[in-house]
């Protein structure tokens, strides 16, 4: 039997870089495992290519599907009393989320990364990081010390001159409330709006797995890439990882490694650790799994982005134009200057087409969340059976540093809904959510197809009936007037309509061996254990202030530096 050098498992944006670099040195010996579809030069899937993302991040051939969390705040006094759990998307095909995500290129904050080092996870800073950054990227508009022109991944923007009116609306009311324009979100880190940097090219999706995975580097023969296969177990010998047994379309096999690398992302990896007998030991006796590494942190600190959107119809001059199919043009950054949050800690994400379907054609919104996040939540092992899902329960707006500035974001996205600029370019806004009636409509489906282009056409018709359809068929019954009148009518609406961002992170945290929580070292090791890492957003100390796809490249290739220099 192979004994491989790397085991990697996880073919998402973690797992794509570590492919490329580790297999660079033509003496690694590198295996790359993943659950979902392989997606080869001429033959990555049209919904994944299009700049538009609608048809493919809610489409069940590519995501996780039976992966159901509670999103909302849990009760203290009531813990049996959770919010309701809903479908939570996250990615099962090659390239992970970078195949099925807005392809927004975001950073995140400087102080971000400084306070990655501040929790324990020593050697990380804004300096130490932003050469990664600049080593992912290929920036097509940029060439200055924050950007990086050598990278796997193209990014550029669409500048104003080819906004649609709606996203020029939402310019001028920024604009008449003194927020500057910054041309470049990823310079210098300022308050402000700005086009979108995005991981695209020609108008077609960069994903991790086209960038990192491309024809060359897949013809190297010391890379072995095998898809549709789940792995089902850690091999151990005492608290050395050895290899893994994984399931392949009914077939099961056992690969030897000298090290194993979980890329599974914020929820599948920390529960291979639980199932492997790694984490809180009260948890695991539970389960009837042995104990063999005490970590109280795994599956603990689980972070993500609190939001919150709004949307309004906009007549057919102001929809989306034919330049680009992108809906995603226009970002906002700024500091709500409460609770000592740093600055840059709120963003909003304007979208000018918002869903798939003819009545998406229809809608403007705008997608606002907190940057900086306070709220955590846990994941724990449902059942210690391998194709089940974990329990997760992320506690959005627990803390109510974060439901408080969501609040006042809110308050704002009003102020700009109800507009001069925003009444030139939009009609009848509406407090808008991602409840269970509007992700059944954003399935892909004939049906869908055929309801959502008869409820359009009748979308377009009088106002008065325009705003009975809204209320009847896309809200739940709640208004802005009320929201606006009633602090505690709006507290209560965020918590019930609060959505995450799939930015889940921080359930394998780094820090420092003497810190419980801390799961795994500044490179990624697992405390205690020996030849087995995690690369990936669960090792994030904190979920930065971004879009966490950039994030985890850049996490990645870091890692994968320090993993080359060792060896």
């Amino acid at each position: 039997m192979t004994t491989y050098d790397y085991i990697i498992v996880g073919g998402g944006s973690a797992g794509s870089v570590q492919g490329n670099r580790l297999s660079a040195r033509s003496s690694n010996q590198v295996l790359l495992l993943e659950a979902g579809i392989d997606t080869p030069h001429n033959q990555v899937p049209e919904e994944i290519l299009d700049s538009y993302p609608g048809k493919v991040y809610f489409n069940p051939k590519f995501i996780w599907n039976g992966l159901r969390v509670h999103i909302g705040p849990q009760s203290h006094n009531n813990p049996d009393e959770r919010p309701p759990s809903k479908q939570y998307e996250q990615a099962r095909v090659m390239g992970g989320g970078s195949s099925i995500n807005g392809q927004l290129a975001n950073r995140g904050a400087p102080t971000d990364y400084d306070e990655w080092g501040e929790k324990g996870a020593e050697g990380w800073s804004w300096k130490a990081c932003l050469p990664y950054f600049k080593k992912i990227e290929r920036d097509l508009d940029f060439d200055d010390e924050y950007h990086g022109q050598k990278g796997r991944i193209p990014v550029r923007r669409i500048f104003q001159d080819q906004w649609p009116e709606y996203v020029k609306g939402i310019a001028a009311a920024l604009e008449d409330q003194g927020i500057p324009y910054l041309a470049d979100q990823n310079g210098e880190f300022k308050d402000g709006y700005f086009p979108v940097t995005m991981s695209n090219l020609y108008d077609r999706r960069v994903s991790a797995a086209i960038g990192y995975l491309d024809p060359q580097t897949r013809r190297r023969e010391n890379l072995h890439i095998e898809s549709e296969i789940q792995v089902k177990e850690i091999l151990f010998e005492g608290t050395k990882a050895t290899g893994v047994v994984a399931v392949q379309r009914g077939q099961e096999h056992t690969f030897k490694a000298n090290e194993v690398i979980l890329c599974s992302g914020a929820i599948h990896s920390p529960a291979m650790l639980l199932r492997a007998g790694i984490g809180p030991v009260g948890h695991l006796h539970d389960l009837g799994i042995d104990v063999r590494l005490e970590r109280a942190g795994v599956g603990q600190n689980l972070m993500e982005h609190a939001a919150a959107a709004m949307s309004a119809w906009m007549p057919p001059e102001a929809r989306l134009n034919d330049i680009t199919r992108r809906h995603i043009h226009l970002g906002w950054r700024y500091s709500s200057n409460m609770h000592d949050a740093p600055p840059g800690d709120m963003f909003g994400a304007v979208v000018a087409k918002s869903a798939w379907h003819a009545v998406g054609d229809r809608l403007g919104s705008m997608l606002a969340w907190v940057n900086k996040t306070y709220s955590t939540g846990q994941l724990t092992l449902s059942s210690a059976d391998w194709r089940a899902e974990p329990n997760v329960e992320f506690n959005m707006l627990s803390d109510t540093r974060d439901l408080e500035r969501l609040m006042d974001c809110y308050r704002r996205m009003v102020g700009i809904f109800t507009s001069a600029a925003m009444q030139k370019v939009t009609r009848d806004p509406f407090p808008s959510a991602y409840s269970e009636r509007v992700r059944k409509v954003g399935t892909v489906t004939t049906k869908n197809k055929i309801l959502t282009g008869i409820l359009a056409e009748m979308l377009d018709g009088p106002s008065w009936f325009r705003k009975w359809l809204i209320g009847s068929f896309i809200t739940e019954g709640d208004n802005i007037m009320t929201l606006m009148s009633d602090d505690e009518a709006l507290a209560d609406y965020l918590k019930r309509s609060v959505t995450g961002t799939w930015h889940a992170s921080c359930s394998n945290r780094m820090g420092r061996a003497d810190d419980p929580m801390a799961v795994t070292d500044n490179q990624g090791r697992v405390h205690g254990a020996q030849g087995l890492r995690v690369v990936d957003a669960s090792i994030m100390p904190c979920v930065p202030c971004a879009n966490t796809n950039f994030p985890t490249l850049m996490t990645s290739e870091k890692i994968a530096d320090t993993i080359l220099n060792e060896s």
